[in-house]
């Protein structure tokens, strides 16, 4: 018999589903959401995939289970189609890092350079940005960019492994993501101790200490393939624990263990399945972007989508 816990959600996934139908409305959620909701959503995708399952959808509402930012990309792809974000706040540390007026004067330093954006930056920062990129595309479109010199914003951590990987010069910008950056060296060490028939798989938003351990650097989504493609039965995970309920559906035959239990990003887990229902009933909250801003923030997530 079910626990009472168990029941609501059940109770709640059936009046979500119900009022789904009634909106025409699709649910995309992000791998490092909770469990539950990824259970209930139609899309469990990265900020690449969300991207694309947003720009393709035909449903008439978008619910993002997310963060804000992911929220906007999805309302300025779809401009007559209505955005709800569950929770309005929802955001992202990394993306506040980092301003559109102070981006402005960074470019006004280095005239002529172009700005690569990561997806975790407002819609404003992707308007003033050349070209937008994913953890999982970063490196590929850097690489067929003729460049040799960049701009990368807000994400320090993921422009250093970039430049690494492409040789380029590429100017980093003191931002980070607060959730990546809990994990230290000795807690990778300790688990590897513990854990030595394990691979190592982390995320480019983790410092360099971390990832110079990493048997694999990816993102959730390269993560995932990768670890289903894997002859390896056991796997040290470095980033947000949400990812863990995918690779468990993915992978059921295989052991994952989170490296540290510090790995939770509070804003990923605001969302409930309370949250999503009320936005469905009451299609809140509605995330728009000013015209001005969408027009050409969506120049930059276009020419990401045509490179990728």
């Amino acid at each position: 018999m079910g626990t009472h816990a168990e029941e609501s959600f059940i109770t709640l996934k059936e009046r979500i589903l119900a009022i789904k139908e009634k909106r025409k409305a699709v649910i995309l959620a992000h791998m490092y959401q909770r469990p539950e909701i990824q259970d209930i959503a139609d899309f469990v995708e990265d900020s690449l995939g969300l991207a694309r399952a947003a720009r393709s959808t035909s449903a008439e509402v978008i619910v993002l289970c997310g963060v804000h930012f992911m929220a906007e990309t999805a309302a300025m792809m779809n401009p007559d189609k209505m955005v709800l974000l569950p929770d309005a706040k929802a955001g992202c540390q990394m993306a506040d890092m980092v301003t559109a007026e102070a981006l402005r004067r960074e470019k006004e330093k280095r005239p002529g350079v172009k700005v690569v954006c990561y997806v975790n930056t407002s819609a404003e920062v992707k308007a003033e940005s050349d070209i937008c990129c994913t953890s999982s595309n970063a490196v590929a479109l850097v690489e067929k960019l003729p460049d040799r010199e960049l701009i990368f914003v807000p994400d320090q951590s993921l422009g250093a492994y970039v430049s690494s990987r492409t040789g380029k010069t590429i100017h980093l910008w003191p931002g980070y993501c607060n959730t990546h950056h809990r994990l230290m060296e000795e807690d990778v060490l300790a688990m590897k101790a513990a854990h030595p028939e394990a691979i190592v798989m982390a995320h480019p938003e983790c410092r360099e200490d971390i990832l110079r351990h990493a048997d694999y650097i990816g993102s959730t989504s390269q993560m995932i393939q990768h670890a289903k493609a894997s002859s390896h039965q056991s796997f040290l995970v470095g980033t947000e624990s949400g990812i863990l309920h995918r690779l468990a559906k993915n992978s059921p035959e295989k052991t994952f263990r989170l490296i540290s239990k510090k790995l939770i990003c509070p804003d990923m887990k605001l969302t409930t399945l309370d949250k999503v229902l009320w936005a469905l009933e009451n299609l809140k909250t509605h995330i728009t972007v000013p015209e001005k801003i969408s027009r050409k923030a969506l120049g930059c997530l276009e020419k990401m989508m045509e490179l990728s």
